[in-house]
């Protein structure tokens, strides 16, 4: 029998139950901390990219500072970049889509 490797999520969130995964659990509370000294979460919305990335997929709350974020998708990671137009109050910051990388295996 072959065992099987599975990454952490690579989306960077504050939510320690990223698809079930519960790995990063116990350092969650501790980088929660300093998220929020360092200026907080916001609500990020994901636009563009293949039509196949689920809408679950689209939503997270990240780091205010977060200019990237990296989501796995279908063999490889669909990358989106902070869009530079600013965002009203209460407004979800918008992250486009900028490229995709395939997994090396």
């Amino acid at each position: 029998m072959t065992g099987s490797f599975d990454p952490a999520p690579t989306v960077r969130t504050v939510d320690p139950f990223v698809n079930g995964d519960d790995r990063i659990a116990s350092s969650a509370q501790v980088r929660t901390d300093i998220v929020r000294e360092a200026g907080g979460i916001v609500d990020a919305v994901l636009e563009g990219g293949p039509t196949t990335l689920p809408a679950e997929l689209r939503s997270h709350r990240v780091p205010l500072v977060e200019h990237k974020i990296k989501v796995r998708h279908y063999g490889g990671y669909e990358h989106f970049e902070r869009d530079t137009a600013g965002v009203a109050d209460g407004a979800p910051v918008v992250f486009r889509w900028s490229g995709r990388t395939r997994i090396a295996e």
